[in-house]
Order: structure tokens, then C-alpha cells, then sequence
């Protein structure tokens, strides 16, 4: 059978979703702990391979096994065995053909800045702490710029290998609460590193050194230098990914 996961991590201690060779991974100790629990060998695949340090709320991934347990059991039995710092939050049954990369899909992502004086210690593992006042309101203006389907290989890192750079954002918002700001983007798919340099970026704006009107022009360039830069992974999470149609085997929309 295969089985879908929901998977939410504190991507701190990882060098990322997937298998590395110069530290532990997410994938690697879902494989590990499964492979224990199910006495066979298990491999899982994820929709998003989050980078070094990001988190997640809700990642996908999938995996076939033998097992005689309930799908929606695993979870609980799983988690038993999982470090604090990942956490199953559900587990269903899909068709054996069902793909978390290979589906109509809605990825949410949100960078959060902690814009104040002085750090917060207790923040300091899922923000970005600036302490130069940021304006709002210019960020807002420039993020609607990002909206809707754009070549968006400016926002990309140098030497990422995709056969097309443009992608569709549904939304892109900018929200603060008291010393948070808040970037959420949803879109179709998203190149590496897409949302960090957004993020750093609007950072660039908020601080005065882009104008809001400039957007436009640095999507058209197509040239990485010419947007900001690549805000720091810890400020990042996965929000999660809606499917258009997901039906498991017992017929659950």
C-alpha cells in the first residue's frame, strides 16, 4: 500500500529534507524510523526538499510498504518513535499511483522578519532578526508586483537546473504583528530559493534601498544580481500544499 504523510518540522538541527552526505535529513530519519517499525526496508518521497534550517508545518511525503497497519494508525506509531523535532500529523492511504510531486498543487510558504531594537532569544530559530525600521507599506507594494505568472529566474539562484524559470503566485502578502513582519506567498511551485530572495528582497524595500516601482524591472532583467539577496533559511516555513484532487483508497476527497 502507499501511504501519504503530513509531516511538520523545526528544521534547526537538519541540513534539510533530503538524503545528505554531510548530515542528518528529514528523509533520513522518516527512512530510519519507518525502515524500524515496519521491519523492512522503507524510502520516502516528499513533494518539497526544503533547504538547510527551514521548517515546516505541513510537508508530503510518501512511501509503499507491506504493512498489515491501518494508514491512519501509522502516524501515532511513528511518532513514537520520532524526535521532538519532527512530528507526523497525519497519515491516509493513496492510490498506488498517487504522486505529491506530479499533482495539481498550491505551495504556501511564509518568511517571517522579527523587526525590533534587540533580538529575541526565544525567536532567534524561526525569524530573521533587522533591526532597521522596515515600511510596511512599501513592502505591500512591491510584493503585488510579484503577483500572478511571471519568468521569475531573477528570484533564482545562479546554476539551479529547471527547464523553465516561470511560475504562477496566487498571493503575496505582507502582515505585521508587532514585531513580526510576515511574508506569505502561495504559488504553483517555487525555483530554489525563490522565497528567501523575495524576502530579502522586500527587506531591501522596507528598508529604502528599492523603490516598490522597481519590481517590475528586476523580473523583466532575468538576472539574479539584479534582485536582493538571499534572506537566511531560518526565517522560513512551509505553511503547507493543497491538492486539487487528492483521493485515497477509501475514497476520501
Amino acid at each position: 500500500m502507499r501511504v501519504k504523510l503530513i509531516v511538520a518540522y523545526d528544521g534547526t538541527n537538519y541540513k534539510g529534507w533530503q538524503i545528505q552526505p554531510n548530515g542528518i535529513t528529514i528523509e533520513e530519519v522518516l527512512n530510519q524510523k519507518l525502515s524500524e517499525l515496519f521491519g523492512e526496508e522503507i524510502v520516502v518521497t516528499g513533494a518539497s526538499r526544503t533547504d538547510s534550517g527551514v521548517h515546516s508545518l505541513g510537508n508530503v511525503a510518501i512511501f509503499d510498504t507491506n504493512t498489515r497497519m491501518p494508514a491512519e494508525k501509522i502516524s501515532f506509531a511513528l511518532n513514537q518513535r520520532l524526535p521532538e523535532d519532527i512530528v507526523v500529523q497525519d497519515s491516509v492511504e493513496v492510490p498506488p499511483d498517487w504522486h505529491p510531486r506530479y499533482q495539481e498543487s498550491r505551495k504556501t510558504y511564509e518568511y517571517r522578519i522579527l523587526n525590533r531594537t534587540f533580538r529575541m532569544p526565544a525567536r532567534r530559530w524561526d525569524t530573521y532578526f533587522y533591526h532597521y525600521p522596515l515600511d510596511v507599506s512599501k513592502m505591500q507594494k512591491a510584493a503585488s508586483y510579484l503577483v500572478g505568472e511571471h519568468d521569475f529566474k531573477s528570484f533564482c539562484s545562479i546554476g539551479a537546473q529547471v527547464k523553465s524559470t516561470v511560475r504562477i503566485i496566487d498571493s503575496c502578502e505582507v502582515e505585521k504583528d508587532g514585531d513580526i513582519i510576515a511574508i506569505r506567498v502561495t504559488g504553483n511551485g517555487f525555483l530554489y530559493n525563490m522565497v528567501r530572495i523575495i524576502a530579502g528582497t522586500l527587506v531591501k524595500v522596507g528598508s529604502g534601498e528599492i523603490l516598490p516601482e522597481q519590481i517590475p524591472a528586476i523580473l523583466a532583467a532575468c538576472d539574479r544580481t539584479a534582485a536582493g539577496p538571499t534572506a537566511p533559511a531560518r526565517g522560513l516555513t512551509m505553511i503547507g500544499i493543497d491538492y486539487e484532487k487528492t483521493v485515497d483508497t477509501r475514497g476520501l476527497v
